[in-house]
């Protein structure tokens, strides 16, 4: 990314895009940590803990249409000022408390953080960001995968200390961030909204296009958690060393810092958006295609040392396409949301959106995982290569049909 990309975004945006690097280090530097806290220190058992880690999952994303219709109605601001406040609080809870209801109490708190805070930042930003939506966003991720990388180093290295100096550094970073942004972050011009929520709701559900949309689009979501699911346990699988996940993240990360602007530059000058967002589809499900070829031809054991790096070889392919097929379609994604749907009711819109979203990535990651337990082979890579394929032949129907330009909707955004 230039220095000149970082510029041309307006002040809030400039201001928005380092505290989304800011709240993910603060968030990355304590949830990863979490589990082996509460096994090794406070003994809990594994179906303790995934439920723990399950209700702040379930809490986020149920909460999200909820968090983008506050959006609309309150204002992004408040809503990115509550989110944020509410992790300082939340966090401090998991340093405090040992005791299950503390726990997940502390979940519920940081999971409804996050939906309070994502729709309305998102919201935010297409509205500061005009024209320049996918480019505002590629740079918004740029900095997201930076915070993400800094996060779990500075949270491995305070962890040496005591967990309980890691939560209370993460509520240090968020109560920082909270302050600058009441001090800092503009107030929006906010259109009133004249129906009521469940007219607003109503008008999402009955949106075809917008649900078309979504629906070819949540594969993004269902494939994007396999970055934390399948490629990491084949990684292992293939190599026995716990090494080679943490360079899965690695390579995925740094394509993300160094190559997300200009990924979305070269799409923008060769393809519309609704391409765009086709290809980056099809290229995160065929990025599976050399663990697909591979992995029956690789046992699973520890290899020697020169052997390691062969083994992980389409592994680490596999991470590579993956992250530029996902590098390729959130910008234009983000763009094209309130073009499908609509600016005055983008929080709402985008709430569903990452409702539906989530159900759907939750499903497929059961699925595959479920195939890879009981079948193995091949299955679960097929099921994914046919997740991704799926999304990028609706994303392509919807462009062929002109769903994904802004003339066929009104400027309520309704359905075509």
């Amino acid at each position: 990314m230039r220095a000149a990309d970082f510029r041309q975004l307006s002040p809030a945006s400039r201001l928005l895009v380092i505290n989304q690097f800011g709240i993910n280090v603060g968030f990355y530097m304590l949830l990863p940590f979490l589990a082996t806290y509460m096994s090794g220190q406070l003994g809990h058992g594994a179906a303790v803990i995934g439920l723990v880690l399950g209700v702040r999952n379930l809490s986020q994303q149920g909460m999200f249409l909820l968090g983008g219709t506050a959006a609309d109605r309150l204002g992004c601001r408040p809503m990115i000022i509550t989110g944020c406040a509410l992790r300082v609080v939340s966090f401090g809870l998991f340093g405090v408390f040992t005791a299950l209801p503390g726990l997940f109490t502390a979940a519920v708190l940081t999971g409804l953080a996050g939906a309070l805070f994502n729709p309305a930042v998102r919201t935010y930003i297409m509205h500061e960001a005009g024209e320049r939506r996918a480019e505002t966003f590629a740079v918004f991720n740029v900095f997201a995968h930076a915070g993400t990388l800094v996060g779990p180093l500075l949270g491995a290295a305070l962890l040496a200390v005591d967990f309980r100096v890691t939560a209370l550094v993460a509520c240090i970073a968020f109560a920082v961030l909270t302050v600058a942004q009441i001090v800092v972050l503009p107030r929006q011009d906010r259109a009133p909204q004249r129906g009521s929520v469940l007219g607003s709701w109503r008008e999402v559900v009955t949106n075809r296009r917008f649900l078309a949309f979504t629906l070819a689009l949540s594969a993004y979501f269902a494939l994007y958690n396999q970055l934390y699911l399948m490629i990491p346990l084949e990684a292992q699988r293939v190599s026995g060393l716990s090494e080679a996940v943490a360079a899965v993240f690695v390579v995925s990360t740094a394509i993300g810092i160094a190559g997300q602007v200009r990924i979305t530059r070269w799409c923008r000058e060769r393809w519309s958006a609704g391409r765009s967002v086709a290809i980056g589809l099809v290229c995160m499900g065929t990025s599976f295609v050399p663990v697909l070829v591979s992995g029956p031809l690789i046992a699973a054991g520890e290899p020697d040392r020169p052997g390691i790096a062969l083994v992980c070889l389409p592994v680490l392919l596999t991470t590579v396409l993956f992250t530029i097929g996902q590098a390729i379609t959130n910008p234009f994604a983000m763009e094209l949301l309130p073009i499908v749907g609509s600016e005055r009711l983008a929080g709402t819109y985008y709430g569903f959106y990452y409702l539906v979203s989530s159900v759907v990535a939750a499903g497929v990651g059961w699925l595959a995982g479920a195939l890879l337990d009981v079948v193995g082979g091949p299955a679960p890579w097929l099921v994914l290569l046919a997740v991704g394929l799926a999304g990028g032949i609706g994303a392509a129907a919807l462009e062929r049909r002109g769903w994904l330009i802004r003339e066929p909707a009104t400027a309520e955004g309704k359905a075509a």
